[in-house]
């Protein structure tokens, strides 16, 4: 049967996207596996498409005009796209194509009732699911009426709703074109999905199954609430049968209607268990075929299941690749980094081979594997313990798994041991020397890095920078370099602990370390407020920052008067500063020095909201604020019962925390230092590969992993293919959210507070840093379009390093991810910034410009009328 424009369903398979669409090349390839049974059909090829447009060119300037409308005008876009349709449905089907689809339709059965699909080139695909977004009819009977529901279904690919999901998920409306799947119709007993993986959950070995009677169509457009049946080994394991007080049935004549059900049928269950676990093992058949879970619509005719559709579950997180069969946990590395957005394949790799820990990557992102610490009772408790101070959601979504006994084998005790050779470390000395040596140490690391990479290019520069990771690595382990930090969140731990028993004072280290000295994190915050002083005196200079587009605005400054002074503090600040960015973790991150532009809001901010000399009076109010509490707890703790033990231990551990607190925020500075370094290497690299002609852009290495670019510069050639193909992953991974804690099931599980002490409607997060905070909520979602004013509260999903110079000028903070330890929460309280993280969706709940109010004591915030 096949011609240019109708192929039958059996001639395509799933390679066939750009001539059937995404709807089209799946059931051909359904209809090609052994035991699964596709209503016969054919389909209308992307070339009757091509064809239609052409015969109608008032399309093409209508598609311009469409091109240059931005995803948020939806007026724009309705009128378009409504014009459009029109322009199409009035296009007369050529002749050529119609006798070719009478033809098909001849051999489905004279007068055959069908279903009439629209199947895109960038449907159903395993990247994007635009399920539901285009049209589809059911029981089309007659040529005319087929033939009218074709033109319909191709000017279905321009609705309003279709058009702004592809804009916004970065699909061009002319890159994409329309067949048309016309099926032989079936009318079944019931229908219903079946999704080969939990869809909530994501646990790949649990499937679910919704049935109704009647079409389909009756329990995806909500009609009626369907029989929902859990199956998990083979074996129905849950189920909620529905009143299914309706069904849709067809007609005779074409089209369908609404019946009501009969009273005793209600009740009763659309399929038998044995039915529900027949279609199971029809769908993990179709799983394996694909490769990739399943979304399936399913019809029962005379006991035997019907497939009409099959595509993949686009919102499932991905799950590591092991080379076992056995239970593994994996605990999210972005939630710990403040960093959940995915990376690309260099930053994956190179953030892998500097890691101190062996790291998974699914999604995008990066997993720790702590199955044999779980199973360990030596060393559950303690990882436990670990991270529930830093992301109480994390320890709860452990214990969840942990709490169902099976999924966690526990291994048996080690036996008694004895101490580590060599013996626990001698504990350190509150002595500021200590970080004084450290901090040369990294100095003195990187500046040998900068001075040993000048002379390396080629297959040699791989070759170095594979030693350079083992010295990264070694600083990054230094064993006092630990013992400091631990000194000074043990410290801090204490002292809010201690002061509670003693005292009554929830999280009293907050004030106690207000203003500590040496926190290199809450120094460039503070710095860029005296960048903001040399220019605040400048009209002009102010002025053209306000209107500053592209990257070399710092050339064009010294033209202005007070302009070189300027550029003399920006550049001072980013010679200190400009390796740092927005997910600076992932290399490929354009870098401040890189992207100097992305600083400009927030100067500008600072050249507003406040006075000159700023930064040394907040430095200064901050450490006489932590001495008044200092005196004020000292002299509390004085007079309780055993007061002056109490009171000299924790003047002790004060001072511990003073000196040692700040340098907790070094070694993520040292890290990101390097990597710039190495960062500007490779790129050079790159440079070269572009010149001779093995990259089409020096930014397509992003999406190799180190080893392959280290392959590409030795060989001098690169896959284009995979490139394209890592470029598509990636944009896949920017919709996906990753879970806090990951099992091998594919299980995602964030956790939950499990505390109910705030108001009601109160949005429930962490507490991180004390006071309270009432203003305007500010969500803010990328820092170079921070909009900030002094009193606003900013609300966003994370806040890695780079956010902190916006932290001088709010009033609190909110986070969607973060924890005690981490960079935001360590910064809010050495600003005293009321903080609570680990609000879930707040950037979704919380809408911007609403008046909020921070409870950073207990831990919720509530939203004001």
């Amino acid at each position: 049967m096949s011609d240019q424009y109708v192929l039958d369903l059996r001639e395509i398979d799933e390679g066939q996207v750009a001539v059937a669409g995404g709807k089209g090349a799946q059931l051909g390839a359904l209809s090609r596996i052994e035991g699964v049974h596709v209503p016969g059909g054919f389909c209308v090829t992307t070339d009757a498409f091509r064809r239609i447009m052409a015969e109608a060119p008032s399309i093409v300037d209508e598609l311009d005009r469409l091109s240059r409308v931005g995803p948020d005008d939806r007026e724009a876009i309705r009128a378009l796209s409504a014009r459009i349709r029109r322009a199409i449905e009035a296009t007369a089907v050529p002749g050529d194509i119609a006798a070719s689809i009478t033809d098909a339709l001849a051999r489905l059965g004279d007068q055959a009732a069908c279903a009439v699909r629209s199947s895109a080139t960038a449907e159903d695909l395993p990247t994007a699911s635009f399920a539901g977004q285009q049209n589809t009819y059911l029981n089309v009977v007659g040529t005319s009426e087929i033939l009218r529901r074709i033109s319909q279904c191709w000017a279905s690919l321009f609705t309003e709703r279709v058009v702004t999901y592809r804009r916004r998920n970065g699909i061009d409306d002319r890159a994409v074109h329309m067949a048309v799947v016309v099926q032989r119709m079936v009318l079944p007993h019931a229908a219903g999905i079946l999704f080969t993986a939990d869809p909530v959950t994501g646990n790949r070995k649990v499937a679910t199954v919704d049935a109704g009677y009647g079409l389909g169509e009756a329990l995806v457009s909500g009609l009626v609430n369907p029989d929902v049946f859990t199956v998990r080994d083979g074996e129905v394991v849950a189920k909620t049968i529905a009143a299914k007080q309706r069904a849709v049935h067809a007609l005779p004549g074409g089209g369908t209607r609404v019946v009501t059900i009969d009273a005793q049928r209600r009740d009763q269950p659309a399929l038998t268990d044995a039915q529900v676990v027949r279609l199971v093992q029809l769908g993990r058949r179709i799983e394996a075929h694909f490769g990739c879970p399943q979304d399936i619509e399913w019809c029962l005719v005379d006991d035997g299941f019907r497939i009409v559709q099959s595509r993949p579950i686009t919102t499932l997180f991905p799950v590591p690749e092991t080379d076992d069969q056995d239970n593994h946990v994996y605990v999210s590395v972005g939630h710990q980094q403040m960093m959940t957005d995915p990376m690309k394949p260099l930053g994956l790799s190179m953030w892998q081979l500097t890691a101190m820990a062996p790291m998974h990557e699914a999604g995008g992102r990066l997993f720790v594997d702590v199955t044999r610490r779980l199973a360990s009772p030596a060393s559950r408790a303690g990882l436990l313990d670990v991270l529930g101070r830093g992301d109480p959601l994390v320890r709860d979504a452990l214990e969840t798994v942990l709490d169902r006994g099976d999924f966690v084998p526990t291994l048996p005790e080690a036996g008694p041991g004895g101490p580590p050779a060599g013996g626990a470390p001698a504990p350190i000395e509150t002595d500021p020397a200590l970080v004084t040596e450290l901090i040369e140490r990294s100095r003195a690391s990187v500046a040998a890095l900068k001075r040993d990479i000048r002379t390396k290019s080629g297959p040699a520069l791989f070759d170095f920078l594979l030693e350079a990771f083992v010295e990264h690595k070694r600083v990054l382990g230094d064993p006092l370099s630990i013992q400091v930090i631990m000194a000074g969140m043990e410290a801090t731990w204490w002292l809010n602990d201690k002061l509670r028993e003693w005292l009554g004072e929830k999280n009293a280290a907050d004030t106690l370390t207000l203003s500590a000295p040496g926190n290199i994190t809450s120094e460039m915050g503070l710095e860029l407020l005296d960048v903001a002083d040399v220019i605040r005196p400048h009209p002009r200079v102010v002025a053209f920052l306000e209107g500053v587009e592209d990257e070399d605005f710092l050339d064009d400054l010294a033209e202005l008067p007070g302009g070189s002074e300027a550029r003399d503090a920006i550049e001072a600040y980013l010679d200190r500063y400009g390796m740092r960015c927005a997910g600076e973790i992932d290399i490929t991150r354009p870098r401040w020095s890189e992207r100097p532009s992305t600083l400009v809001p927030a100067i500008l901010d600072n050249v507003r909201n406040f006075e000159p000399g700023v930064a040394r009076r907040r430095f200064e109010q901050g450490r006489q604020a932590a001495r008044k509490k200092e005196q004020e707890v000292l002299e509390l703790l004085r007079a309780l019962p055993d007061g002056d033990r109490k009171a000299d231990e924790t003047k002790r551990m004060i001072a511990r925390v003073r000196t040692f607190i700040g340098y907790r925020e070094y070694p993520k500075y040292g890290i990101i230092s390097r990597y710039f370094v190495y960062k500007q290497a490779l790129l050079e690299e790159a440079e070269r590969l572009v010149r001779a002609g093995v990259l089409a852009e020096r930014e397509d290495v992003f999406y190799l992993t180190f080893q392959e670019f280290h392959d590409a510069v030795r060989s001098k050639r690169v896959d284009d293919r995979l490139i394209r193909q890592r470029k598509e992953a990636f944009r896949a991974y920017q919709a996906l959210t990753p879970p806090r804690v990951l099992t091998s099931d594919g299980e995602a599980v964030n956790g939950a507070y499990r505390r109910d002490d705030g108001p009601d409607g109160a949005l429930v997060g962490l507490a991180v840093s004390a006071g309270t905070a009432e203003g305007r909520a500010r969500v803010v979602l990328d820092m170079a379009q921070a909009d900030l004013r002094t009193g606003d509260i900013l609300v966003t999903a994370y806040t890695d390093p780079s956010w902190s110079p916006l932290f001088v000028g709010i009033a609190g903070l909110v986070t969607e991810v973060g924890g005690l330890m981490t960079h935001g929460a360590v910064i809010a309280r050495e600003y005293g910034l009321p903080a609570v993280v680990g609000v879930d969706q707040a950037t979704r709940r919380i809408r911007d410009g609403q008046r909020i109010r921070v409870h950073g004591n207990d831990g919720y915030v509530e939203i004001l009328p």
